[in-house]
C-alpha cells in the first residue's frame, strides 16, 4: 500500500497582484500563525515555500519572529530554502542561480535548509538545472510546469550528464483538504488519480495554496503528515527504474498546467535591465574585487547588490506578469544594483592606481584613457566614451601606450560644466569641453590597456575611411542585405521587422483571429564612413493599428505612424554586423519581431546557462485548444545570448524570446523586440482557454515608452565561436578617462584561458581565496589551459564552493562535453 504524504505548505509570491510591501504585511501575519501552530503542535510541520527571502522579509519587520522561524527550521519542523528566491530559472544566468543558492545558505544562519530542489511553479525548467542542484548536494527536484506530462517520476539529466530524481507534481489540487463535506471521497479520488499517474509508489499531497494560511480548524483524518524530504526518502520510489528525460523541461502541459511562454517577452525592458545588471556584477565587479581583495564592507556591498538583483528574479517579477506597481519597483532595484556595482568597480580601479574621478583643472594638451577587457582571451572590439578637456580644445590624435597611432572618430566638442566630489575631494565644478570618442581597441586576456588622447587648437584632418570586407544594402522594408566580398556570400532580408497583433495578456501571446502583419517603409537612408566604422542610419515608419477592434478579434482600423530608426554598423577589424532599432511605442496590443532568414536547416541551436540546446523548427503557434483550461503550444524558446542555424548566428543578450520559423522558403530566426499587452490575465484567449491569474488591467505592460534593442549578426556559427562572439556582445570592452594629469597606464594582462570559457571569477564566499569557474560550451571534450595564476595554489571545489577530491592541473584542465569545473585559487 503506497503512502500518501501530506505536506503543509504555502506558495508565497513575494510580489504579484499586490506589490511587495502589501504582501509582506500578510507574510508576517502568516508566519506568526504558523510558528504559533508549530509551537503548540497544531501543525506537525510546515514548508515555507522553498525560499529564504521569506525569512529576511519577516526579519526586517520582526527580528524575534525570524529567530523563531530559524529555531523551527533547526528542529526540522519548518522547511526553508534551498533557494533564496524562487527565480524564473530560465531568464536569469547560471551564475545568478548559483548566487541564489549561496545566498540561501548565508540567510539560513546555520538552520537546516531544505534538501529538495523545490521549483514547481517556474514557467518551465532549464536543461542545466540538474547540474546546478547537484553542485549544491541536491539530488532531487519537485517540478511542475513544463515537465513531461506522461512521466510522474523521472531521472532528469543535464547535457553534461548530471542527474536528479524529479517528481512531476502536476496540478497540485490545493482544495482536497479545504472543506469537511466530502473530505474522505476527495482524498480517495486524489489517491486514485495519483495511482493512475505514478503507480504504487509514494504519493504527495501539497496541503496549501498561494498566499493562504494553513486551515488549522478543519478535520484531520488519518493521514501521514510529512515533509518533502520524507516523501523523497520513501523507499517506495523506484529511482533506478525511472525513465530518463534529457534537457530542458518545456513540454506542453495538461489541464491547468500552463507553460505561459509569453512571459519571455512581457515588459522586455525588465529582461534587458536584468542582463545589464548581471553583466556588471559577474563580468566586472566580482573579477575586480577578486583581483584587488575585498574588505568586509566591500563584501557586504557586493552581497547587497546581489540580494537586490535576486529580489527581481522571481517569476512574477522578471517575467513581467505582475501589477504595474511591482515593475516600477523592479526598475528601481535594477538602478540600485547599478549604483552599487559601479561604485565598487570604481573603487577597485582606484586600488589599482587607476583613478576615474575627473577632478581638478581639465587638461589642455593630452588625456589618458583606460580600456579594460573582461574576457580571458585577447579581444578586439569597439569602444565609445565621452572625454573631457579644457574648453576650446579639439581631439587631434589617439595613440596607444607605445606611441602607435590608432584610428579614431570624434564628435564636435560640446561645452559643459564638469562636476566632481568624493570623500577626499571637495565639490568642484569646472568649465570643460565634452568629446564623444570612438575607436577599436585591442586588449589582452582579462587585461587593461592605456591610450593617450592628443588635444589641439583645431579639428584633426579626417583619416582614410574604413574599407570593410562586408557590404550592407538597405531594402525598402528596412531589412538588410549582407554581402561578404571575400566569399561572395549574400544574405538578404536580415533584420526584417514584422509587427502583428496580440490579443493576449502578460502570460500568453494570442494573435487576433483576423490578424494583420505590418512591415516598415523606409523614408530615408544615410550612410556614414569613418576610419573606425561604417554606419547606415535608416529612417522608417511603421503604420500600426491603434490597438484591437472592440471584440478583440482583429487589429483596429485606425492607424498611427510610428517613426522607427534602424542602424547597421560594421567595425574596423571586427567580423560582426551590429543592428539596432529605436522608437517610441505609442500603440498597444501588438508584437514586433526581427526576422533573420538563413540557409536550409533541420533545426536550430541556442545557448542556455552552461550548455547548447538544439530545437526543431516550428510554426508561430500550435493548434488552438478546444477544451477549457488548456494552452496552445507556442514554440518560442528562452535564449541566453545567442541562436544560430543555417550559417547565420544572432547575438541576443537582453532579448530572450527566439523562435525558428519555417515559412515558405528557408528558415527564419525570429527575435522578439517588443510585446505589448494591457492585462495581467484574461479568460477569453484562444491560445489559453482560461485565466492564468487575476483579471486585472496592466496598462504599463503596453510598454508605451522608448524601445531600444540591439542584435549582432555573425557568420562563424560553431558552438565555441558563437560563445566567444556572444560573450563580447553581452560584455563589450569598457573605457574610462583617467583623472586629469594621470599617466597613460601600462598594459596589464590577467587570467587567460584557452580552449574553454570562464563564467565566474569571484571572491570565495567564505573569504578564503577566489573562485574561478571554467566551462566547456561545446558538445566535445576539450583540454583548457589557464595562465596568469602566478604560482598560486589551485584546488577543485563544487558550485557550492566546497572541496572536491582530486588535484586539477590548470595547464591541462580536461573538461567533458558541456562540463563546468570550479577552482579555488589561493
Amino acid at each position: 500500500m503506497s503512502t500518501l504524504h501530506v505536506v503543509n505548505h504555502v506558495h508565497w509570491d513575494r510580489e504579484w497582484y499586490r506589490p511587495m510591501e502589501a504582501f509582506r504585511a500578510r507574510l508576517v501575519e502568516l508566519v506568526e500563525q504558523v510558528c504559533d501552530a508549530l509551537d503548540d503542535k497544531r501543525l506537525p510541520s510546515f514548508h515555507l515555500d522553498g525560499q529564504t527571502i521569506t525569512v529576511t522579509d519577516v526579519e526586517a519587520i520582526d527580528p524575534a519572529l525570524a529567530r523563531r522561524v530559524r529555531d523551527h527550521a533547526r528542529a526540522g519542523r519548518l522547511s526553508i530554502g534551498p533557494w533564496h528566491v524562487l527565480a524564473d530559472n530560465q531568464l536569469v544566468s547560471g551564475e545568478n542561480l548559483i548566487r541564489n543558492l549561496l545566498a540561501a545558505r548565508r540567510v539560513a544562519g546555520g538552520a537546516g535548509l531544505a534538501t529538495v530542489g523545490y521549483c514547481p511553479d517556474s514557467f518551465g525548467h532549464p536543461a542545466d538545472l540538474p547540474r546546478i542542484l547537484r553542485g549544491f548536494g541536491l539530488d532531487t527536484a519537485l517540478v511542475w510546469r513544463g515537465a513531461p506530462p506522461q512521466h510522474a517520476r523521472f531521472r532528469w539529466r543535464s547535457p553534461d550528464g548530471s542527474e536528479v530524481y524529479a517528481v512531476n507534481q502536476c496540478y497540485y489540487e490545493p482544495d482536497v483538504l479545504w472543506q469537511e463535506d466530502g473530505l474522505a471521497e476527495r482524498i480517495e479520488a486524489y489517491a486514485a488519480k495519483q495511482r493512475d499517474r505514478a503507480g504504487d509508489g509514494p504519493q504527495l499531497l501539497l496541503n496549501g495554496a498561494d498566499h493562504l494560511a494553513p486551515a488549522l480548524d478543519r478535520p484531520d483524518p488519518a493521514l501521514t503528515h510529512s515533509t518533502l524530504a520524507e516523501f523523497f526518502a520513501d523507499p517506495g520510489h523506484d529511482r533506478e527504474g525511472a525513465p530518463v528525460v534529457d534537457g530542458e523541461l518545456r513540454y506542453p502541459g495538461g489541464w491547468l498546467t500552463f507553460l505561459l511562454p509569453g512571459t519571455l517577452s512581457s515588459r522586455m525592458y525588465l529582461k534587458q535591465a536584468n542582463v545589464a545588471a548581471q553583466t556588471l556584477l559577474e563580468s566586472w565587479v566580482e573579477p575586480y574585487l577578486a583581483q584587488t581583495g575585498a574588505s568586509a564592507s566591500t563584501v557586504g556591498m557586493l552581497r547587497h547588490a546581489w540580494e537586490l538583483l535576486l529580489a527581481n528574479s522571481p517569476h512574477d517579477s522578471i517575467c513581467g506578469c505582475s501589477v504595474d506597481e511591482v515593475h516600477r519597483e523592479n526598475e528601481v532595484r535594477f538602478e540600485r544594483v547599478t549604483q552599487v556595482g559601479e561604485h565598487l568597480l570604481a573603487r577597485s580601479l582606484q586600488q589599482l592606481g587607476l583613478d576615474t574621478r575627473l577632478y581638478g583643472e581639465p587638461s589642455a594638451d593630452s588625456l589618458s584613457v583606460l580600456v579594460a577587457n573582461p574576457h580571458p582571451r585577447a579581444v578586439r572590439g569597439p569602444v565609445e566614451l565621452d572625454v573631457f578637456s579644457a574648453p576650446g580644445r579639439h581631439v587631434v590624435g589617439l595613440c596607444d601606450a607605445d606611441g602607435a597611432d590608432v584610428p579614431f572618430e570624434v564628435s564636435e566638442p560640446e561645452h559643459t560644466p564638469l562636476f566632481c566630489a568624493d570623500l577626499d575631494l571637495p565639490p568642484d565644478t569646472r568649465p570643460a569641453a565634452r568629446h564623444r570618442l570612438v575607436f577599436v581597441a585591442e586588449v589582452g586576456p582579462s587585461g587593461r590597456r592605456g591610450y593617450q588622447v592628443l588635444l589641439g587648437d583645431s579639428p584633426a584632418e579626417q583619416a582614410e575611411p574604413l574599407a570593410h570586407p562586408w557590404r550592407v544594402d538597405v531594402a525598402q522594408d528596412a531589412s538588410l542585405t549582407l554581402t561578404d566580398t571575400r566569399t561572395d556570400r549574400v544574405l538578404p532580408g536580415l533584420a526584417r521587422l514584422v509587427d502583428g497583433g496580440d490579443a493576449g495578456d502578460t502570460y500568453n501571446y494570442d494573435p487576433p483571429r483576423d490578424d494583420e502583419q505590418v512591415t516598415p517603409r523606409v523614408t530615408g537612408v544615410r550612410a556614414v564612413c569613418t576610419p573606425v566604422r561604417q554606419v547606415w542610419h535608416v529612417d522608417a515608419v511603421l503604420d500600426l493599428p491603434q490597438g484591437l477592434s472592440a471584440d478583440r478579434s482583429a487589429r483596429a482600423e485606425q492607424r498611427e505612424p510610428v517613426a522607427v530608426t534602424v542602424t547597421a554598423t560594421l567595425w574596423r577589424g571586427v567580423d560582426r554586423l551590429d543592428w539596432a532599432v529605436a522608437f517610441d511605442n505609442t500603440v498597444g496590443d501588438h508584437r514586433l519581431r526581427a526576422h533573420f532568414p538563413t540557409a536550409a536547416a533541420a533545426d536550430w541551436a541556442a545557448d542556455t546557462h552552461f550548455s547548447v540546446l538544439r530545437r526543431p523548427l516550428s510554426p508561430p503557434l500550435g493548434p488552438l485548444p478546444t477544451e477549457r483550461a488548456y494552452e496552445a503550444d507556442c514554440a518560442v524558446a528562452p535564449v541566453h545570448t545567442w541562436a544560430a542555424t543555417g550559417g547565420v548566428g544572432v547575438l541576443t543578450a537582453g532579448l530572450p524570446e527566439v523562435q525558428c520559423l519555417l515559412p515558405a522558403g528557408a528558415p527564419e530566426l525570429a527575435v522578439t523586440v517588443l510585446r505589448a499587452t494591457g492585462w495581467l490575465s484574461r479568460p477569453d484567449l484562444r491560445s489559453r482557454t482560461t485565466g492564468a491569474g487575476p483579471e486585472l488591467p496592466t496598462p504599463e505592460a503596453q510598454c508605451l515608452r522608448r524601445v531600444d534593442a540591439a542584435i549582432g549578426v555573425v557568420l562563424d556559427t560553431g558552438e565555441q565561436d558563437m560563445a566567444y562572439a556572444a560573450a563580447l556582445h553581452r560584455a563589450p570592452l569598457r573605457a574610462w578617462q583617467l583623472r586629469f594629469g594621470s599617466p597613460v597606464p601600462v598594459q596589464a594582462d590577467g587570467v587567460g584561458v584557452t580552449g574553454a570559457t570562464v563564467t565566474a571569477v569571484k571572491p570565495a564566499d567564505d573569504g578564503d581565496g577566489i573562485v574561478l569557474r571554467v566551462a566547456n560550451v561545446t558538445g566535445e571534450a576539450v583540454t583548457a589551459a589557464i595562465t596568469g595564476l602566478d604560482g598560486r595554489t589551485v584546488a577543485e571545489c563544487s558550485l557550492a564552493e566546497e572541496p572536491v577530491a582530486g588535484q586539477p592541473d590548470p595547464g591541462a584542465l580536461v573538461l567533458g562535453p558541456y562540463e563546468v569545473r570550479s577552482l579555488r585559487v589561493r
